[in-house]
């Protein structure tokens, strides 16, 4: 499919393993990697850091195939997950930096565009965030308080 308002396609990332079952190489069993994932999340990785470093240094090619349950919800179980979600938080930190740039170059339109366009997806973000319980009720996207979220 194509993105929502350039048409791209974009590059093809990398692809989940076909199998659901773990390959018999792999040396963690679900205890140990659930231990590694909470070690992680001590340190502050993020979800996404997390997978990569499992993948990448650990040898652990499918989270939730091993163990049965996805990185976030492992942190969410042990108390480490983000109160704000990880795509709204990198979406709010391009915002705050799209405003900093439009606060020096005012006539910059292409840059007023994509904070327009940001902007929006936060919006329809929030929305399902409060949809699901993952945000609050009374959480608001307030561009001037967001900045001390990003700071």
């Amino acid at each position: 499919m194509a993105r929502m308002y350039s048409r791209k396609h974009g590059k093809s990332g990398s692809k989940r393993p076909l199998k659901k079952t773990m390959p018999s190489w792999i040396r963690y069993n679900d205890k140990e990697a659930e231990m590694l994932i909470v070690k992680l999340g001590k340190e502050g990785k993020s979800p996404s850091q997390i997978g990569t470093i499992l993948r990448d240094t650990y040898g652990v090619p499918y989270v939730k195939g091993l163990i049965g349950k996805r990185v976030n919800q492992i942190l969410t179980e042990h108390k480490l997950a983000a109160e704000i979600p990880e795509d709204l938080m990198a979406l709010i930190r391009k915002s705050v930096k799209l405003r900093k740039h439009l606060e020096k170059n005012r006539k910059d339109e292409t840059v007023h565009r994509g904070l327009t366009l940001t902007e929006s997806k936060i919006k329809r973000l929030v929305k399902y965030y409060k949809r699901i319980g993952r945000l609050p009720e009374t959480w608001k996207f307030d561009p001037e308080k967001v900045k001390l979220y990003v700071e």
